[in-house]
């Protein structure tokens, strides 16, 4: 499947075009009382905003029966999961901005907009000031699509079909990994900045706009966990300095464990370094990253003037045959992007922290 600037080449992509750029063309399925083969398109919108689906016969070769899609779909989210950490927290939080369609769009269009002066302070209110208002400047967020493939021979399936027994499911759980994988670094900003259309993608540790800190090294021979919570105290005030004044997460890499789950004081012994992290007013949370490289460490203002996620299409996977039927690929893809946000004098709440 092919994708050009100016229009669309192959089978899948021309239904795709055909069909608004709605996936749903691309998962035919068996109906096993019928045997004819239907897709299951998206038609509008009910009183609440939910999306309602028709099933519409199909002249495209259909491989799995409508179960198995259900399968391969609970199989890739299952194995996504786990790997979508930092990107959770954001649903969670509400920090995120939908695009209807999405997979018809390549770039969110967005204005990064400037403070006014402050306000006057007089007996009378008739004081006068200056005109004032916001200046706004353009910015482009590209949309592209994350995606594995993986395939199967139309002689496993028949395999399959003869012997009763579903179709491996491992493979779609290895694409949704990889795919859950590469959005969770592109928001942790530890995948190479992406760039199309004049905007770029960056994450938490790669973002232009962010501050930085120094941290000092926990293996080096005078560390004490005091170090580290001053650090952190630091970051704080630096966030506040941008006027982001919380609240935060920080994530930190996988090497830091080791240290924020000792005992805190070898005195007392009753705290690890996380518990008194999440004790600073305005921290909620301390929590690891996975894929976040050596003792970096990133204090995150989780409010969407900062960070949102961005989604243009859930997970999904689709399907097409080549080889004149012999073969049947997969794509499990999604358009999921971080959009990192600074103001108009490039104000950030994100400080990111490094040895």
């Amino acid at each position: 499947m092919n994708y050009v600037l100016n229009g669309a080449e192959g089978d899948a992509a021309a239904a795709l075009l055909s069909s608004n750029f709605d996936p749903g063309i691309l998962r035919p399925f068996v109906d096993p009382g019928t045997g004819k083969s239907y897709v299951s398109v998206q038609k509008g919108a009910d009183q609440d905003g939910k999306p309602v689906f028709n099933n519409m016969v199909t002249n495209a070769p259909a491989t799995l029966r409508k179960d198995e899609w259900i399968q391969f779909d609970q199989a890739v989210v299952r194995a996504a999961k786990p790997r979508l950490r930092a990107w959770g927290d954001l649903n969670a939080a509400g920090l995120t901005y939908t695009i209807p369609n999405g997979l018809g769009k390549t770039t969110l269009e967005h204005e990064t907009q400037s403070d006014v002066t402050g306000a006057e302070l007089s007996m009378d209110g008739l004081t006068r000031k200056a005109g004032d208002r916001p200046v706004y400047t353009l910015n482009s967020l590209p949309l592209p699509i994350v995606h594995k493939d993986f395939t199967f021979s139309a002689r496993q399936v028949a395999v399959s079909r003869n012997s009763g027994s579903p179709l491996d499911t491992s493979s779609a759980e290895l694409a949704g990994r990889r795919v859950a994988e590469e959005i969770e670094k592109l928001l942790l900003g530890v995948s190479s900045s992406y760039t199309f259309g004049g905007g770029t993608i960056y994450g938490y540790t790669n973002f232009t706009h962010r501050n930085t800190q120094t941290l000092t090294n926990p293996t080096g021979g005078s560390y004490t966990p005091a170090d580290t919570v001053n650090e952190v105290l630091t970051m704080k005030n630096t966030s506040q300095g941008e006027f982001h004044y919380g609240p935060w997460t920080i994530y930190s890499a996988p090497n830091w464990d080791t240290y924020l789950d000792d005992d805190y004081s070898s005195a007392k012994g009753d705290n690890t370094l996380r518990d008194r992290l999440t004790a600073i007013e305005g921290i909620s949370a301390v929590k690891t990253a996975d894929y976040m490289t050596n003792y970096d460490m990133v204090l995150v203002q989780m409010t969407p003037d900062v960070v949102r996620a961005v989604n243009g299409m859930a997970m999904t996977t689709v399907q097409w045959e080549t080889n004149g039927g012999m073969q049947v690929n997969f794509k499990v893809m999604a358009i999921m992007v971080p959009q990192l946000r600074a103001d108009y004098n490039n104000n950030c709440g994100i400080v990111h922290g490094s040895v």
